[in-house]
């Protein structure tokens, strides 16, 4: 393997502000602001807008479409069409 070709591979905090949620994982992304983990060390903070915290299919909120209804619908539109 070539070497000096790779971004560093470190400690990183990615934040779902939304949730209120953090977790401390590896990355290769950097970022300039940084936070207080619970181990007392400071990481690099990423902030993200959705994670398994905040999203609907996570966190069971998610809106089931009504697939069936909306075929029944499109059919009878353009069942007249198809008799033709």
């Amino acid at each position: 393997m070539r070497k000096d070709i790779h971004p560093p591979y470190g400690p990183v905090v990615f934040r779902d502000k939304s949730a209120g949620f953090a977790f401390l994982t590896g990355s290769t992304a950097t970022s300039e602001k940084t936070v207080e983990w619970e181990d007392g060390r400071t990481y690099p903070v990423i902030d993200v807008e959705v994670s398994s915290a905040s999203h609907p299919f996570y966190t069971g909120t998610a809106k089931v479409l009504d697939t069936a209804g909306r075929v029944e619908r499109f059919e009878r539109r353009y069942s007249a069409r198809r008799a033709r």
